[in-house]
Parts: C-alpha cells; structure tokens; sequence
C-alpha cells in the first residue's frame, strides 16, 4: 500500500519525442555560444584548485538537491573529489540535516549547463557524473528544456565516459539513452528496488507507490 502523496508524471508522450534525434544531432555539431553566468564562473574557480589537487578523480554530483546524495556518493568513493551541484540555495541550505563529517566533498551553488562546460574546458579527471534528481518536463512541447534535447547535452556528454541519470518517468531515460547512442554510448536500464532509493525524491517517489527507474549510461569502448 502507497503512503506518500506525490503526483504522477503527466504526459502527453507514450514513447521518445519524434523531434529528439534531430535535436541531438543539431546540438551535438554546435557549440553553445551562450555566456557562463558570473556567479557560475565564480564557483567554479572557488573549487577548482581542490577538486584537482592530489591528482584524484573527480565524481560530480548534478542536481543535488539537499546534497544527501552528495555525502553518500563521498561515502563511497573514498578516494575521489566528489562535488555536489545545485541551483538552489534554499536546498543546499538544508545539507546540515545530512552531511557527513567527510573531507572529500564539497556542495556549490551553480548552473549545472554552465558549470560543466567549464569542467570541459578544463580537463578535469571525471570518473563519474551522476544526475540523481529528475529533470523531466513531461509536455512534448518541453523537448528542449530536457538535457538530452538541449544544447547542454554537448558538454553533458564530454564531462566523463560512465554517466548515471535516475528518473519516475521510463520514457525521460528512454530518450536519453537514444541521445546518447549520438556520442557512442550505450545504456542499461533498470528499475530500482527501494534499498537502491539514493535520494529524497526517490524515496518519496517509491512511498506513493510509483516505480523509478537508473541509466547508467557508458562508452561502447569500455564493452
């Protein structure tokens, strides 16, 4: 029995938009020209002499919410620089109710389209990129505000090779996975089980009885 109260997602799509791989290959062959914001600009270069010192992968965490999936992502990869990322600060406000006394991660406010275009540019050691915190904009007219329908799937693509995106909605990480094919990627869905819920959301999602679904997305060179 369902005891939370989160709204279902609500489409007018059945399957992958018929415009995407269009859209992806239109954004894949352009650079985006749009200005990094300033305060983007700043956080990236408050953290980026200690997310590349001591030589150490870097795991980026977009998205991040609260940052709970931050400190746990630092939890388990010991031995990286792992960075959480979110636009909100009302959200990363609320990190105190879960942060670890860890020194391998950091939370900054920033935007995630910006931000990984200078993580690019700048040849940062990326091992891997999480988007635990859904983006879906279900309406078909919404193609293009979802990352693999934009121009920030470019840069999306090029942060690392082994790339991790969570969702409630199958036809969001369907969509994804058929943008990624673009870049030689292959992908592997599956649903996750509530002992595999790494977020508030999920856990939400899951106590109102709706399924949720990962894609770990990864190079055809790694097979």
């Amino acid at each position: 029995m369902s005891t939370g109260n989160s709204r279902t997602i609500s489409t007018n799509q059945q399957g992958p938009h018929d415009k995407l791989d269009a859209l992806a290959l239109r954004y894949q062959q352009t650079d985006n020209q749009r200005p990094v914001s300033a305060h983007t600009q700043q956080a990236f270069d408050d953290i980026a002499a200690w997310a590349t010192s001591g030589d150490l992968p870097v795991i980026l965490d977009s998205c991040c919410g609260v940052g709970e999936s931050t400190a746990r992502l630092a939890a388990l990869y010991p031995d990286c620089r792992v960075i959480g990322i979110d636009k909100s600060e009302a959200r990363l406000n609320k990190h105190s109710e879960y942060a670890a006394e860890l020194d391998n991660y950091r939370i900054i406010r920033a935007d995630v389209n910006d931000f990984w275009r200078l993580v690019v540019a700048a040849g940062w050691p990326v091992k891997k990129h999480y988007l635990l915190y859904p983006n879906p904009y279900p309406k078909a007219s919404q193609i293009q505000k979802r990352w693999h329908g934009s121009p920030a799937m470019k840069a999306l693509m090029s942060t690392c090779e082994s790339i991790e995106v969570r969702s409630n909605w199958l036809v969001y990480l369907l969509e994804f996975a058929q943008a990624a094919q673009h870049y030689g990627r292959v992908s592997d869905i599956q649903e996750i089980t509530a002992s595999q819920a790494f977020t508030p959301f999920e856990r939400k999602y899951q106590a109102s009885g709706q399924s949720c679904w990962q894609l770990v997305c990864r190079s055809e060179e790694a097979d």
